[in-house]
């Protein structure tokens, strides 16, 4: 069945996942990292798109992002996409497309999945076994969020509210998120984050996806599912 259209809702949080054509190398060297990096920072600043959790890998990237504006998301990812199409294709001498195709995305429920999703985003590494802890791994926004470590990987992130309720002070939000990184994700969330994005469904329960049916006047789950009971391949 032919994947639905994409759907913005300003405001609400959406995870977003591009894969490079055929799972290849997207990034080779740190300074593709780098270009990557501040074509993002530029675009989202410009077109009004808050990112809050963030992982490079080498063959796609993921963001956890909040849109300002209905064409947020699809401009950034325009903008990014093409400049660094254009710089890797030089870099490189190499020529033709490098992404896999259109993104994918997903609107979040952000009182039961935020937090899990950072979670989600943050351990590619680790599922990946490119690294034991994903503190370890330089191309993602853990530093940030579990220590408030701030260099140019990380200066541009902007926190959720749902990552504030953490705790009232920054110390007391970044022992609380360390915490959150000692038991595994559930099976049945990693189940329904992959569904979810991979479908286009929206990732939260039933209520959740009443209400962005209700919205958007789009289909939001397949028929009869919504959030599960009781609540190294570089695959997502």
């Amino acid at each position: 069945m032919a994947r639905l259209s994409r759907y913005v809702i300003p405001g609400q949080p959406q995870h977003i996942i591009q894969r490079g054509n055929n799972r290849q190398a997207i990034f080779v060297l740190d300074a593709d990292y780098q270009f990557f990096r501040d074509a993002t920072i530029e675009a989202a600043l410009k077109h009004g798109l808050a990112i809050h959790a963030y992982v490079w890998m080498t063959n796609h990237v993921h963001l956890l992002a909040t849109p300002e504006k209905d064409d947020s998301i699809s401009k950034v990812f325009q903008s990014v996409g093409r400049k660094y199409v254009q710089y890797f294709n030089h870099t490189y001498q190499r020529s033709g497309t490098l992404w896999e195709g259109r993104y994918r995305a997903t609107v979040v429920d952000s009182e039961q999945y935020l937090l899990t999703l950072m979670r989600y985003i943050e351990l590619n590494p680790v599922r990946a076994g490119m690294v034991m802890h994903p503190s370890q791994y330089a191309w993602s926004s853990y530093a940030f969020n579990a220590h408030g470590q701030v260099s140019p990987n990380t200066d541009w992130l902007i926190a959720h509210p749902e990552y504030l309720r953490l705790g009232q002070t920054a110390d007391e939000r970044q022992g609380a998120y360390q915490q959150l990184f000692q038991a595994a994700i559930a099976g049945q969330d990693l189940q329904a984050i992959r569904e979810s994005t991979h479908k286009g469904w929206a990732l939260g329960g039933q209520g959740f996806q009443a209400q962005i049916e209700s919205l958007t006047q789009r289909r939001a789950a397949s028929k009869g599912v919504g959030r599960p009971r009781n609540g190294n391949n570089n695959r997502v």
